[in-house]
């Protein structure tokens, strides 16, 4: 069964989620108060409305509480963002994401109910700072404030050694969740699995561990 989503606020972040989700065939209602990025999208998701959404009527109005996930992407107005997220929790919203400014807005977001909350600009500039850092990064997401996973390609220096026989757990902190090979996905691979230059390693750990790890090891 198809989910459906509602994006709260068209500027560049919302914007991109409501193209990819509507891409992937999902039902997206976008939502935004200035008309013109309302109409920018009207073509793109499968309804666009212009709506404040710090009037509990309107989101009611639009039905909002049947939606399965909401996006709460309003960009400067941190006083429209904490109190649409209060609302739809209110109003009894399964599942909502909410972009946060800094750390007290999250705290804020957090507090009232947000399901998730996320820092695209922060986060974003954290994976590019890796990639720049190492050649080896292909990817970097935070999970926390303390934990992230990371897309690693294998060095000459892994190439030939067994999991087991580099013991990374025990040295580093980390796991291999997963390795990319060529058009293979090998998930929780065992610990004889041999890594082969170019792999792409998939890991999971503190983000001083995975630091250690990029430097130590590749």
């Amino acid at each position: 069964m198809k989910k459906e989503f509602a994006v709260i606020g068209l500027g560049r972040f919302g914007g991109s989620i409501c193209q990819e989700l509507a891409e992937q065939d999902m039902s997206v209602l976008a939502i935004d108060n200035d008309v013109d990025r309302v109409q920018k999208f009207a073509s793109i998701a499968s309804h666009a409305v212009c709506a404040d959404t710090t009037d509990e009527k309107v989101l009611k109005d639009l039905g909002i509480r049947n939606f399965d996930h909401v996006i709460v992407a309003i960009g400067d107005d941190l006083h429209a963002s904490i109190l649409t997220t209060l609302m739809l929790k209110e109003l009894g919203v399964k599942k909502v994401t909410a972009k946060a400014q800094n750390d007290y807005h999250e705290k804020v977001l957090l507090k009232i109910g947000a399901d998730f909350v996320v820092h695209p600009e922060r986060d974003m500039g954290k994976r590019i700072a890796h990639n720049m850092v190492s050649n080896n990064v292909l990817d970097y997401l935070e999970l926390s404030d303390e934990h992230s996973i990371a897309e690693i390609v294998a060095s000459q220096r892994l190439d030939g050694n067994s999991i087991l026989d580099l013991d990374i757990r025990a040295k580093f902190g980390i796991n291999i969740v997963a390795i990319k090979r060529k058009n293979e996905i090998l998930v929780s691979p065992q610990a004889d699995e041999v890594i082969q230059a170019d792999d792409i390693l998939i890991i999971i750990g503190a983000d001083t561990d995975i630091n250690r790890f990029e430097k130590k090891a590749l």
